[in-house]
């Protein structure tokens, strides 16, 4: 049996623990099943903002007039978008499996990691098409191969969850990882979930001419946003899907080429059922975690009633040694907060300080139209909490590049405690997540209201938004943040 200093489960963002150990000279191993990178590069984030970038260039033709251009568009290759993109992604993937193997000190296992005790995990190899083992030897005991792992690191992701809907079992639905790849565009398409992924989806293919519905259990989309985020996303949805909100899918059926979903108000507050009709389902209804594949029990690593890993403020798991990061915590769901977690593990596994993880300063943002980024806490979350806040929100128009872009919806919403702590930022509209970031420096840094309203912006950038909507809560006796909110009055 191989025996290693770190063993990581999962080929995403926790092979970060394992590179940095073998840089140490410690000896790890890495343990995936499919595409290095994780769900991120293939199935996930990279693949489906370059999607929507095509819907972002449809969507700027169609619009041109507006700006007193005249254009049109002709066609859309689809399959060419998507055969490019998967072509882009996967050979991402191919690059880091091979930078991977040819790295020193590690060992790169292909097949599905599964505990036998704290330090023993099994590795079950993929079976291709025919039938034979992936890594082509013919061996397969059925039992898997085995190491051991002083150090283990859970990372092995979520996949897309089905809700309970009646029938849906018998259907032929996408996930959010089909849908990325799909040769045609579907003529209609049902969406079950209100979500940021059902969001992002409904835009793409609304956006290149499709008929969506979108089926979400709230009374707006993507509802534990701040208020003001989830109201501006919902309208700007309107403009490329009819929106079933306040509804929640209950019934499913085929027949042949067609799919029928039966939704019904979600609220027992009266008002009928709805039949949509539509070419595909796609289920967008949350993500789950894989610790169920991992028969986690065996090493006696504690989770919670959904599945996912409990940890300590150091993410290390209720086994000592054992740590985990990523998509399998639940609380922070994106790439980056597997990263910066994945830097948290490395740190605590092969320094002799501890590091605990602090998610304050965690941004993350939607990419529908209008753009969404956000950082920090909603102002309902302010109010739960009892917390006392002053708010402020200023429109893209009050820079001049804001007025020029004439975006549909955009502002800057702010929440600052009475002393200038910042408590939150939301950003809404063209390049909110690049927006985002200068708020998330100074909030990391523990900083204040004047931290953001201090230092010179480009004049005339959109930077400058955000500069005008801290400005309204500085404590600066002089002001020269730019308002061209009056040249648009008539």
């Amino acid at each position: 049996m191989d025996e290693f200093d770190v063993v990581v489960i999962g080929g995403g963002s926790g092979s970060q623990v394992a590179t940095a150990a073998a840089k140490e000279g410690l000896e790890a191993a890495v343990i995936e099943p499919g595409p290095l990178g994780g769900a991120c590069i293939t199935r996930g984030c990279v693949p489906s903002k370059a999607l929507i970038h095509r819907a972002d260039v449809v969507d700027g033709i169609r619009r041109a007039e507006r700006f007193g251009v005249g254009a049109s568009l002709e066609d859309v290759a689809y399959d060419e978008i998507t055969s490019s993109i998967r072509e882009t992604v996967y050979g991402k993937a191919e690059r880091q499996a091979e930078s991977l193997e040819e790295a020193e000190n590690v060992a790169l296992y292909r097949g599905e990691g599964r505990f036998v005790d704290e330090h023993t995990v099994a590795i079950d190899p993929v079976v291709d098409g025919d039938g034979a083992p992936a890594d082509g030897d013919g061996s397969d005991d059925g039992d898997g191969e085995r190491i051991r792992g002083e150090t283990i690191v859970i990372a092995v992701g979520s996949r897309p969850t089905m809700p309970p809907v009646d029938g849906l079992e018998d259907v032929d639905v996408l996930t959010s990882d089909d849908a990325l790849y799909l040769d045609e565009r579907p003529d209609e398409l049902v969406v079950i979930g209100g979500g940021y992924i059902g969001a992002e989806l409904g835009y793409f293919f609304g956006a290149l001419g499709a008929d969506i519905s979108i089926v979400g259990r709230s009374d707006e989309l993507v509802p534990w946003e701040d208020g003001d985020v989830s109201t501006a996303v919902t309208d700007g949805l309107e403009r490329y899907c009819e929106l079933y909100t306040g509804y929640e899918a209950v019934e499913a059926s085929e027949d042949g080429q067609r799919v029928t979903v039966t939704a019904e108000p979600s609220d027992d507050g009266g008002g009928e059922s709805v039949e949509l009709e539509a070419d595909d389902v796609l289920v967008a209804a949350g993500r789950r975690p894989n610790t169920d594949t991992l028969e986690i029990e065996n090493a006696g690593v504690e989770t919670d009633a959904d599945g996912y890993v409990e940890i300590d403020e150091r993410l290390e798991t209720s086994v000592d040694g054992i740590w985990a990061l990523g998509d399998v915590l639940g609380d922070e769901p994106y790439k980056h907060a597997a990263d910066y977690e994945a830097r948290i593990v490395a740190t605590n596994v092969l320094e002799t300080v501890e590091r605990t993880v602090d998610y304050g300063a965690m941004p993350h943002a939607i990419f529908t139209s209008p753009r969404v980024a956000s950082v920090g806490r909603t102002e309902a979350e302010l109010e739960e909490a009892d917390r006392e806040y002053e708010s402020v929100r200023v429109s893209y128009d009050a820079a001049p590049l804001g007025l020029i872009l004439d975006p549909d919806e955009g502002f800057v919403k702010v929440l600052a405690a009475p002393d200038g702590e910042i408590l939150g930022c939301h950003v809404v509209g063209p390049e909110a997540p690049t927006l985002i970031q200068e708020v998330v420096v100074a909030m990391d840094g523990g900083g204040t209201v004047d931290d953001v309203a201090d230092p010179v912006h480009v004049h005339p950038a959109l930077s400058e938004v955000v500069y005008a909507a801290f400005d309204e809560l500085s404590s600066r006796p002089y002001s020269t943040a730019p308002d061209w909110r009056d040249a648009g009055d008539e």
